[in-house]
């Protein structure tokens, strides 16, 4: 193993608050040091695109794989929610950090109790928070989770939008001037697949020097999760969740509104004939 490793990451306040952490974890468990190789992603060159209407498989992630494959860096660190289900040959995903809290968070204006309007891209967060407030409207926004809580806080764009409660944390934004923060339930917004987790990307001949440092836990629950998300094809245009527990899996489709679906041990050791088995259950065409 060698002493000293680069690593590659995008270059915003919560890619390299993510980045930190990998790297702490990389120096206390394999004694590897660590080299940030920071990228401009296309994703965040493109500040103004509609991720929905434009797509948004691999915006945020293809430039630091491409890093990867040419040996510019050894590993890529990425939100897992941003990854697509498939993956270009010759990586895989070594493992992940132990998944921080996996639940989306109600950004509320000060003195906003019901919103009538929301901000947010997500078709996902859409159509689940709309069950929350029939009469909601919706608006788009990007932009750094700081910039986001600040459009907010000064009123103008919306009353409210949704963020994940484990990027508000390892930015450190327990509280905002101007803004009220209400957590939602996983009953309430089923998360994102991979939502909270923090990937670990190399090559895939090196994945397994790598992944014994990492949490099999959080792997085991998001392999599941990845599962489902490639057997529909699940991008930024779909409203689509995933989220897995010990014991129960938190479902969203459109086709199906929510779902609770109890999991087994022995559901993880198969993720991929899981998802089959239930989304067939749940009336999909595979």
């Amino acid at each position: 193993m060698p002493k000293q490793i680069i690593l590659a990451t995008r270059k915003s306040p919560l890619a390299l608050a993510q980045a930190a952490l990998v790297a702490a974890q990389l120096r206390v468990a394999l004694g590897i040091e660590t080299e940030l190789l920071k990228i401009v992603t296309t994703g965040d060159r493109q500040a103004e695109w509609s991720l929905e209407q434009r797509g948004g498989k691999g915006l945020f992630t293809s430039e630091l794989e491409q890093a990867v494959l040419r040996g510019e860096a050894d590993i890529a660190v990425h939100s897992t929610k941003d990854l697509p289900g498939d993956m270009a040959a010759g990586l895989a995903l070594a493992g992940y950090l132990p998944r921080a809290d996996a639940r989306d968070v109600l950004v509320l204006r000060a003195g906003v109790v019901t919103p009538a309007s929301i901000a947010t891209g997500s078709p996902r967060r859409r159509l689940q928070v709309a069950r929350l407030f029939p009469a909601v409207t919706f608006t788009e926004i990007r932009g750094n989770v700081d910039t986001r809580l600040r459009k907010i806080a000064e009123g103008g764009v919306a009353d409210a939008t949704i963020l994940a409660a484990a990027g508000l944390a390892r930015l450190g934004f327990a509280v905002w001037p101007g803004v009220t923060f209400r957590p939602l339930g996983c009953g309430e917004m089923a998360p994102a697949v991979g939502q909270g987790a923090i990937a670990i990307q190399s090559r895939a001949d090196d994945a397994a020097r790598f992944a014994v440092a990492f949490d099999a836990p959080t792997a085991s629950r998001v392999t599941l999760e990845r599962a489902f998300q490639t057997a529909l094809g699940g991008g930024c245009h779909t409203a689509f969740a995933a989220h897995a527990t010990d014991a129960m899996l938190y479902f969203f489709h459109d086709q199906t509104g929510p779902r609770q679906l109890p999991l087994t041990p022995t559901d993880f050791s198969a993720p991929t004939e899981t998802a089959r088995r239930f989304l067939a259950a749940l009336g999909f065409k595979l």
